[in-house]
Parts: structure tokens; C-alpha cells; sequence
């Protein structure tokens, strides 16, 4: 049986739902009545969930405190009025617990880089040469420190702002576009294959690497596997909130 190991800076996602129907007095802004509140584990917890979700076994190392997210989203429309975050930076993850991984355990190795703190590019380093199957998905600005990832999915707004010149790296490179799919070392562009109602874009990029790697170690095919990721991640911006993809949906 396969087994991913996921690496990474994790959170917790609040939607806070509500209804806005009039101004406040005080000043031009909505007032917010709230009706609901669902929470969930974001970021790094979301690709763990999504690997599950599609039935492979799935290890997670990440933060124990954890900064929140939380969406203030008028209900009927589903507009995110205001985000408020907290708690915004992560203590990094002590070397120990890295010297500690078996990393032979596992099929391939998933980094989920929020850049809250918890890996540093040295860390991302250890990770990448002591495992022959890694995939980097990270909010840095990258450099020399990821010529060891095999596969980097990041996208396009961190391929043209991160990335001063990605031509050094040997690996492939997966560029996510939203609704026009991906790109694939700059050569070859998936498509999305049908067109979605998006009600909620937040962790389908989560989604969209977790089911990516589970596809490549079934088939060690990338273009398939991008196939299958657009699916997968075309189906959850149709949810709302953070939800992992369900495999008999897509």
C-alpha cells in the first residue's frame, strides 16, 4: 500500500457565515450578522486530508500551534466580506524532529511551504536529498536551495513573482493557472476539461497537489496526473469553505 509523507506549515480554517443587510451608522461599512461557524485544519492538514480522501495513507508533520484564518462570508451570495488572520508566524520545525523521519516509509514526500515559518530553505534541502520523490509546493522566493525537488507546483502569480530564474532547475515544473488548468515546464498546457460554477477558491491549491502526487505514484505519469489534479481541484472551488475532494464526485 502507498504512503505519502506531508511536510509542512498548517492552520485553522474558519467560515464564518452570515448575512449583511444594512450599513452601520458609526460608519460606511456592513454590519455582519453572523448565522454559523464551520472550522476545519488548513494548509498543510488540507493536502494530508485530500491524500486521505482519495484512499492513500498519509503521514503529516507540522506545527502543533497553529495560526487561524478566519473568512467572514455573507451567506446567500457567498462574498468574502473581511479575513482576519491571527497568530500569523510559526515556530520552525526543530532539526531533531527532521533527523528523525525514516523517510524510506514513504513513496514520496509532499512539502506544503506557507512560508509561516515553520521550514526554512535549509530545512527543504535535508528533505529534498534524503528522499528520491519529493514535491515542493512553497510561497518563497526560490532559488539554488530547491536543485533537489523533483517535482515544484506553484502558481502563476509565484512562478512570475518567486522565481527570478527557474531555467537552473532540472526538476519539472507544474504552473497552476485556475480556470485555464496548467502549465507543464512551460511547454505544454492541461486544460480544465469542463466548465464549474467556482463558489470558493480557498485550499484548492491543497487539492490540487495532494491529488497530483497520488496520481504520479499510481501511474508515474505527470501529464496524467495534472489531468487528474484538474479535476480534483475544479471540483472543490465548487464547495464551499475548505473541503477535500471527493473521489466520487469528479
Amino acid at each position: 500500500m502507498s504512503k505519502i509523507l506531508v511536510i509542512g506549515d498548517s492552520c485553522t480554517d474558519l467560515f464564518q457565515y452570515g448575512r449583511c443587510e444594512r450599513l452601520s451608522p458609526e460608519a460606511p461599512v456592513p454590519i455582519f450578522l453572523t448565522t454559523h461557524l464551520t472550522t476545519s485544519g488548513g494548509m498543510a492538514i488540507n493536502v494530508l486530508e485530500n491524500v486521505r480522501s482519495l484512499g492513500v495513507d498519509c503521514k503529516l508533520i507540522t506545527n502543533d500551534l497553529r495560526p487561524s484564518k478566519t473568512r467572514y462570508v455573507e451567506e446567500q451570495s457567498n462574498q468574502m466580506v473581511i479575513r482576519v488572520d491571527t497568530n500569523d508566524t510559526i515556530e520552525p520545525i526543530e532539526w531533531e524532529a527532521l533527523d528523525g523521519i525514516n523517510f524510506d516509509e514513504y513513496d514520496a514526500v509532499i512539502i506544503s511551504d506557507y512560508n509561516k515559518g515553520y521550514l526554512y530553505e535549509e530545512h527543504i534541502q535535508f528533505i529534498s536529498k534524503r528522499h528520491d520523490l519529493v514535491f515542493l509546493d512553497s510561497k518563497k522566493q526560490l532559488g539554488d536551495w530547491i536543485e533537489d525537488v523533483d517535482f515544484i507546483k506553484i502558481n502563476k502569480k509565484e512562478f512570475l513573482n518567486n522565481w527570478k530564474d527557474p531555467s537552473k532547475f532540472k526538476g519539472d515544473l507544474i504552473v497552476t493557472l485556475g480556470k485555464d488548468g496548467a502549465d507543464l515546464n512551460k511547454l505544454k498546457r492541461f486544460s480544465v476539461e469542463h466548465n464549474h460554477d467556482v463558489r470558493d477558491l480557498s485550499g484548492a491549491g491543497d487539492t490540487f497537489i495532494a491529488s497530483l502526487v497520488v496520481k504520479y505514484i499510481e501511474t508515474k505519469d505527470i501529464k496524467e496526473s495534472i489531468k487528474f489534479a484538474n479535476k480534483c481541484s475544479a471540483w472543490v472551488v465548487t464547495q464551499k469553505g475548505v473541503v477535500a475532494v471527493n473521489p466520487k464526485k469528479i
